[in-house]
């Protein structure tokens, strides 16, 4: 089986994608945290890289957005 990933919550793991286990049957696990990956960076990490691209000192980027377009 694949590694299952979840979040804590109000005492309760919620796993993030959805899983097939038939309803209401036991499953074993050991918590361990981990740091989340770039695919599951938190709203905070988010906000912090546009910040920098935000404060790049790039002002030409939006005027070339269609530069490679069809």
């Amino acid at each position: 089986m694949k590694t299952v990933y979840a979040v804590y919550q109000d005492g309760v793991f919620r796993p993030t994608e959805r899983l097939e286990l038939p309803e209401s049957c036991e499953v074993e696990f050991e918590p361990r945290i981990v740091k989340a990956s770039g695919q599951r960076a938190s709203l905070d990490d988010v906000y912090a890289i546009l910040e920098r691209r935000f404060r790049s000192g790039e002002h030409d980027v939006a005027e070339r957005h269609n530069e490679h377009q069809p």
